[in-house]
């Protein structure tokens, strides 16, 4: 897929809401997804039973969005990879995600803000958001970031983000925000006061420290990572031999015509 020929995905995009008195939600999770692991999906689940439970909120669907080849992360495999591993792994295990490629299609880094501004587009204008309940008006739908504690960490660090990016973000979609170890989240939202409406902090009521980077080392290292990602994955890391030197993410095919190419 290219940009010209980039369709929004809306397939699994709930079409009409349900409960009249709530508010409809769309959570959005950005990042890297090198590769896609269980808890980047259970986030999914912890926040949509948050929003239930806690919030005025009916999560209406959910969107992967995965970075870029311009974000240059070390042990960042190819957007097609990581776009495709993400869908396998929706397919599989949910009834109600989606996978956008918009951003992994951009030839240059896009910013969260933008993206988001993104999806607001793309459901709310294009789309007219989704059915009310009285299945007569049209309902716009709320786009709230969806993201790991230490992504709260680097927000209320001087200087990492842009301050514009950071009030359109927190200011008008919120964020809901997944507790992990090892983050002091009180700190980290002293320094967020204003936006604290508009943060919503999910306990993790069994802990799950998985993450892609540790992924990457198990499989450096030859060892299962069997029941830490969904088998789709497994098995499409194995078809195109990815994450199999250290730092990289290519494929070996993709490492062979590089070589080639620098010996010619």
């Amino acid at each position: 897929m290219t940009l010209e020929n980039y369709r929004f995905p809306a397939h699994r995009l709930q079409r009409q809401q349900r409960d009249p008195e709530r508010t409809p939600l769309v959570l959005v999770a950005c990042g890297s997804f090198s590769p896609i692991t269980y808890l980047h999906l259970r986030m999914f689940e912890m926040a949509n039973d948050y929003a239930r439970i806690n919030t005025s909120y009916e999560v209406v669907g959910g969107y992967l969005s995965p970075v870029s080849d311009a974000y240059k992360k070390a042990g960042l495999a190819e957007a097609r990879h990581r776009v495709r591993m993400c869908e396998l792994a929706a397919e599989e295990t949910s009834s109600w995600l989606m996978v956008d490629p918009w951003e992994a299609l951009q030839p240059d880094y896009m910013p969260t803000a933008k993206v988001l501004d993104h999806f607001e587009y793309e459901i709310n204008h294009v789309l007219n958001g989704i059915l009310a309940a009285d299945g007569e008006t049209r309902k716009p739908v709320k786009i709230m970031l969806l993201a790991g504690a230490d992504l709260i960490g680097t927000m209320s660090t001087p200087g990492v983000w842009a301050e514009k990016d950071l009030d359109h973000i927190l200011g008008n979609f919120g964020a809901m925000i997944v507790e992990r170890s090892g983050t002091d989240m009180d700190e980290a939202l002293a320094n967020l006061k204003q936006y604290e409406d508009n943060i919503h902090v999910i306990a993790q009521m069994i802990q799950n420290n998985v993450s892609s980077t540790k992924i990457r080392l198990f499989l450096r290292r030859d060892m299962s990572v069997q029941y830490l990602i969904p088998q789709s994955v497994i098995q499409y890391i194995d078809q195109h031999r990815l994450y199999t030197d250290d730092g990289e993410g290519k494929s070996k095919d993709t490492k062979d015509k590089d070589k080639q190419r620098e010996t010619n």
